[in-house]
């Protein structure tokens, strides 16, 4: 363990106390009367606390808080003595008290006193800190407790004391815990902080200071440690563990808890503590020995059996004497001191007995073997020399020397060979007896030879494990740690502070040596582990290679002690095959001569080897006679035999291949329909041979109706494929999907938007319009914009009533696709009389459109719709209608806008002309309110409603007439259904009993109608309603009863029939002498002589372009 200084400060008073912030950001410390914030990670101090007027002895950041902020006050008890240092337990239970007096109080959390202990000194040995031990694994909550009788002592919760009491020579002002309860921190007069263990034992020194240390803690969940003085200095350590292990094959021995050694045997993962209560510094390794260094000894164990499974290790001998150095290595007889230049060899009882002095710092020792009292170690050093050393001999003998210092070494099982990694991370591999550097290889940490193949080693470096045989390349995979040991198939790596044991097949190496035909060293390497089928590899590779005797020895390694089997295999490798068939046979394995035959094409020879009529084997003959057949060169002989052996799959594949659709459809007619694959593959085959029809047979026969539909749309046979989708409806979405796709991709967008919507694709459905409805307003086509746009508010309507989730939204923008249809439709004449120089509409026409849209149009003026175009329309169509008022308005609002230069000098010499004009408006022109019979005004400010019933205009869809229609609304709990019903009792009123009577005279002739009484009060209840219900600033619609609707004749009714979700509208048409004509599909309102004419003209519709031979919705 060593400590390193991160950073340092001064206060101006002393350091009190000291507090982390939970998650280690931030310190925070006690500092006379103010409060001092830093940041850990660099020792900046963030800001100075003020506000306190006395000395700040405690300082501490909340984590889940005392008391809950209910309390009204805090708890107070009085104590026996004054309260010098204070610590809860880990669950909150429980608080303990340090007093003045040298009593310790445990209490509960509401006070009362638990637990008493008296320590033995009294009031000499003030309690001057305490600390319970925050690790969760610990069965029962330990406090350690700091006396300035100069001790350390520790209780359970129960007030037991655990061990004796650890004498200290200073007097202690803070404890400690930390990494969660594995050390402590003790620091106080000696003017140093301290590192123990957890039982007591110190372990070493933190950082000495200049004056006591007031307080020191460990930052949370991290290694280091903060030191506050009475100086005022505040120092941040960092504390860094160091490995200390040791191994010798497969037994590691390593530290735990700075004061107990493992050793764990890395086969059968036994392992077994040796508690030494001190310090361990240094551990060594080798055979049957084992050596520790304590501060004050070295201590020397032995195995009490040669078992080499054994675990159990004796003292054999104490050095009791004190020793600094930098490695240890323990031999047979001795131990090796290694002090930076120099070795030194002691024996057992502590005595030198020989050194050896090195002419650089020594980075690397070990032991490499040899008889008791004369072992051999290897040595590397700093300046790139390597020597042999053996501990009998003072001389020392250089094997080698390179320009980079040593990192790692180890020697080869025959001492032949030497693999260094130097400080570059480079793996050089020498010859030792040569000299020659046999080759290099980067990115290495760590090397380590094989004990038991001398041509194999791996080294470690960069994340992965690399093994190397021979000159062979590189075997990587993937390996986090260092490479320590490599032993047969197992490799031994250290990760962090654990080491583990990899099993590493050796197949890739035996495979290498294989390749160039060295036998012998491929089977010592199989030897160390391969699979099976390595091994049978590895004899058939011996066997080609004439190689008998490894061969056979890879027959005896399995078990195999057949010599006549043997021997047919080298007659067969020597091409003696009718001799090796003859000794197949009479050991009784006719099958490998059938297998021999066959392979070699020899099938004349290969039936005689047939068993008894064995279905099998006849197949598998069939099959190796259709395949030479097919190596050969002759595809239909192959079929043919295949066919004969069942093989359909490849005798299909040979026809697909060759293009030959007659034999694969007779191939197909002649299959089983369970037998899918080959069927599967046949169907393949034909429709890659543009034969869809046999392949559609082929999936009819099958039953598989998926792929048939597949079929046909990749073939792009759409009959077909509706047909199959009308009968199985399931696959609608296959059919009607890449059929809109087709559709879009050979530009019939609308008949693509139709099929998506069909296949119930609403999102792809309403993109196609969207894009269209774009298209048709970028390039002016505005009646195709208002038809796209009336289909996005049906489409949206659609999607209301399939998805109530999504109903509000859908209505939403129902409504405001249906107003910008009616816009577009409406500007489409307008457009049209300004841009071509032929107008097809009358005056009246375009004068009642402009009015429309002027009335129509929303703030945001819908994209393409010129309000220009519309103003200078309404002012000339007004002027040439005799409405000079309404022009010279248009005019005057065309001032206000941009001009296209086309239109200037129009605008220009009508605004001139109009004055000339009387201001007023032709009375034939002002549009009639027919619920209240008020005239109207050419310009209205409410917009297309009456500006005394406010009831909305009905205008027709070709001339913008208003219709004299009036919307009405059916009384709460009247249904539709009930209300069609209603209407279609027509109850018959009786006739006015009217009579004329003639008055003549010489200037004139009077006709005067006389009514009867019988005729009074025979009004019409609609009429009734429109004047009882007239009038007033809002709105206030028609609402009938059912005796109105009896009272009304179905010719004078008509109903736009919306589907669900929303609700049917109800008009009346108040002159039913004009009639008026609805279209079913659009319900749009026009004259019926406007409509039929219309309808002739374009054969449809004009908003919807609804057929007229199309049924309605």
């Amino acid at each position: 363990m060593r400590a390193v200084l991160t950073w340092r400060d001064k206060a101006e008073h002393c350091i009190n106390d000291i507090a982390f912030k939970p998650d280690g950001t931030q310190l925070i410390l006690a500092a006379g009367s103010r409060l001092l914030v830093y940041d850990t990670s660099d020792g900046t101090l963030l800001q100075p606390l003020k506000g306190h007027k006395d000395t700040v002895y405690c300082v501490a950041y909340a984590k889940d808080g005392l008391w809950s902020p209910e309390q009204k006050s805090v708890s107070k008890h009085k104590s026996s003595s004054k309260i010098i240092c204070c610590s809860w337990t880990n669950d909150g239970q429980y608080l303990a008290l340090g007093m003045f007096n040298g009593i310790i109080s445990i209490r509960n959390k509401n006070g009362e006193e638990k637990v008493k202990i008296e320590r033995p000194g009294g009031s000499l040995s003030p309690i001057w800190s305490i600390c319970w031990n925050p690790s969760r694994e610990e069965r029962n909550d330990i406090l350690a407790v700091a006396d300035w009788g100069q001790k350390v002592s520790f209780y359970q919760l129960s007030g037991k004391q655990i061990g004796k009491d650890r004498a200290l020579n200073f007097d202690p002002c803070c404890i400690s815990y930390f990494t969660k309860g594995e050390y402590i921190l003790l620091g106080g007069s000696d003017k140093q902080v301290s590192l123990f263990t957890k039982d007591g034992v110190r372990l070493g020194t933190v950082g000495e200071q200049n004056s006591w240390v007031w307080t020191c803690q460990a930052k949370p969940d991290s290694n280091y440690v903060v030191v506050g003085c009475q100086d005022g200095t505040i120092s941040f350590y960092q504390l860094i563990f160091s490995t200390v292990h040791g191994l010798y094959k497969d037994r590691y021995a390593y530290r735990d808890s700075m004061t107990d050694v493992i050793v764990q045997h890395l086969i059968t993962e036994q392992k077994v503590r040796i508690k030494c209560k001190e310090l361990v510094k240094k551990i060594a390794i080798y055979r049957n020995r084992l050596a520790i260094q304590l501060p004050e000894k070295i201590l020397i164990y032995e195995l009490y059996s040669e078992d080499l499974s054994d675990m159990h290790y004796r003292v054999k001998e104490k050095i009791i004497k004190k020793f600094e150095c930098n490695l240890l290595v323990v031999c047979a007889n001795h131990i090796i001191l290694c002090q930076e230049k120099r070795l030194q060899c002691l024996s057992f009882s502590g005595v030198k007995e020989r050194e050896w002095q090195m002419e650089s710092l020594i980075r690397y020792i070990k032991v490499i073997g040899g008889p008791p009292g004369r072992e051999g170690l290897l040595v590397g050093l700093k300046n790139g020399q390597i020597l042999k050393i053996f501990v009998d001999n003072l001389f020392a003998i250089v094997l080698l020397k390179q320009a980079t210092a040593v990192r790692c070494l180890d020697m080869s099982a025959s001492r032949k060979k030497l693999a260094v990694v130097d400080e570059n991370d480079t793996c050089l591999v020498y010859d030792i007896d040569t000299k020659e550097l046999l080759f290099q290889e980067p990115n290495a940490n760590s090397v380590a030879w094989n004990t038991q193949c001398e041509d194999m080693l791996c080294f470690s470096g960069g994340g992965y494990l690399n093994i190397k045989a021979s000159t062979f390349p590189v075997h990587r995979q993937k390996l986090q740690g260092f490479v320590v040991g490599y032993n047969g198939s197992k490799i031994f790596c250290l990760h962090v502070f654990s080491i583990s044991a990899v099993e590493v097949p050796q197949s890739a190496p035996m495979y290498q040596y294989l390749d160039r035909k060295l036998f012998k060293e491929a089977y010592q390497i199989a030897c160390l582990g391969v699979t099976d089928t390595d091994w049978r590899e590895l004899a058939m590779e011996a066997l080609e290679g004439l190689d008998f005797e490894t061969a056979k020895k890879e027959r005896k390694k399995r078990g195999e002690t057949n010599n006549d089997l043997f021997l047919a295999d080298v007659f067969s490798y020597q091409g003696k095959f009718h001799e090796a068939a003859k000794l197949y046979k009479r050991s009784g394995h006719e099958n490998l001569a059938l297998e021999m035959y066959t392979d070699l094409c020899m099938f004349e020879y290969a039936k005689d080897f047939l068993g008894s009529g064995d279905p099998k084997e006849t197949k598998m003959l069939i099959t190796k006679q259709a395949d030479w057949a097919r190596n050969i060169k002759e595809p239909k002989a192959a079929v043919e035999m295949y066919i004969s052996a069942g093989e359909h799959v490849k005798a299909i594949e040979i026809c697909g291949d060759h293009g030959w659709v007659d034999m694969l459809i007779d191939i197909a007619r002649k299959l089983d329909k369970a037998e899918r694959e080959p069927l599967l593959l046949c169907a393949t085959y034909l429709k890659k041979l543009d034969s869809p029809g046999y392949a559609a047979e082929t999936y009819l026969k099958m039953g598989d109706l998926k792929s048939l539909v597949q079929l046909h749309v990749e073939t792009q046979r759409w009959d077909e494929a509706f047909a199959l989708g009308e009968k199985h409806p399931e696959f609608k979405d296959d059919i009607y999907m890449p059929y809109a796709q087709w559709l879009a991709e050979n530009d019939r967008f609308e008949e693509a938007q139709k099929a998506f919507h069909k296949a119930g694709r609403q999102r792809e459905a309403v993109q196609v319009l969207e894009q269209l409805t774009n298209n048709a307003v970028a390039e002016s086509r505005f009646n195709d914009a208002a038809y796209y746009y009336w289909m996005l508010s049906m489409q949206c309507l659609d999607i209301a009533q399939a998805d109530p989730a999504q109903k509000d939204t859908m209505l939403g923008k129902f409504y405001h696709f249906q107003r910008l249809a009616e816009l577009y439709h409406g500007y489409h004449a307008i457009h049209r009389h300004t841009e071509d120089p032929f107008s097809v509409h009358r005056p009246e026409t375009l004068f009642n459109i402009s009015r429309f849209l002027l009335h129509s149009l929303p703030k945001d003026t819908p994209s393409g719709i010129s309000k220009v175009k519309i103003l200078f329309t309404l002012a000339k169509q007004s002027k040439a209608l005799g409405a000079y008022r309404l022009a010279r308005h248009a005019y005057d609002k065309l001032r206000g806008l941009y001009i296209p230069a086309r239109f200037q000098k129009s605008i220009e010499l009508g605004t001139l002309t109009i004055r000339a004009k009387p201001f007023h408006d032709s009375e034939e022109l002002v549009p009639l309110c027919y619920r209240c019979s008020t005239n109207n005004p050419l310009l209205n400010n409410l917009g297309n409603v009456c500006i005394n019933c406010r009831q909305p205009f009905i205008f027709s869809a070709s001339s913008y007439d208003v219709l004299h229609l009036v919307e009405f609304y059916l009384e709460e709990g009247i249904t539709d259904e009930e209300a069609i019903s209603l209407i279609d009792l027509e109850v018959l009123r009786p006739k006015r009993d009217d009579r004329q009577l003639e008055i003549a005279n010489n200037s004139s002739q009077i006709l005067r109608l006389v009514e009867t009484k019988d005729s009074i009060g025979d009004e019409d209840p609609f009429t009734a309603k429109l004047s009882f219900e007239q009038g007033g600033s809002e709105f206030v619609p028609v609402v009938v009863s059912r005796l109105v609707l009896r009272s009304m004749s179905r010719r004078d009714v008509l109903i736009k029939r919306w589907p669900p979700p929303l609700r049917w509208q109800y008009f009346r048409s108040l002159l039913p002498d004009a009639s008026i004509t609805m279209c079913p599909s659009c319900f749009q309102m026009f004259h019926s002589e406007d409509y039929e004419l219309l309808v002739l003209q374009h054969g449809c519709c004009p908003y919807c372009r609804r057929c007229k031979d199309d049924p309605g919705p």
